[in-house]
């Protein structure tokens, strides 16, 4: 869900940008002034838009290694709690195992031990 309201976001981000530099171009072009001087505003704009899009870049950039940093850190907890519950339920079926292998055992000892009284008595 949060990865589409940031691609949605993204995406609003972007044409906002977009349809402002065309309305920018549109009215430098329409603007009644010499050559020189519009060119000498496109230059402006041109280093100034640069700027902006160097400091969003830079953002960008430290929030999205914040955020894989984040999102790894929580990867090593989960794996951590699932290997740990894994071994916790490993311990319980092994011990399970060996309380059945020994009452089996127990039962089979009985049972011999039975069949040997029998025997000796008959």
């Amino acid at each position: 869900m949060s990865e589409n309201t940031s691609n949605d976001l993204g995406a609003f981000l972007a044409g906002f940008v977009i349809g402002g530099l065309i309305g920018a171009a549109t009215a430098i072009i329409l603007a009644p002034q010499s050559g020189r001087e519009t060119r000498a505003q496109i230059t402006a704009k041109g280093e100034q838009l640069v700027h902006t899009g160097e400091e969003q870049l830079h953002h960008y950039r430290d929030a999205a290694a914040t955020y894989s940093q984040q999102y790894a850190e929580r990867a090593n907890e989960m794996v951590a709690q699932t290997r740990q519950q894994v071994q916790d339920q490993a311990r319980i079926v092994l011990d399970r195992g060996k309380t059945e292998a020994n009452n089996q055992s127990d039962e089979a000892a009985s049972q011999e031990s039975g069949e040997s009284a029998n025997g000796s008595a008959t």
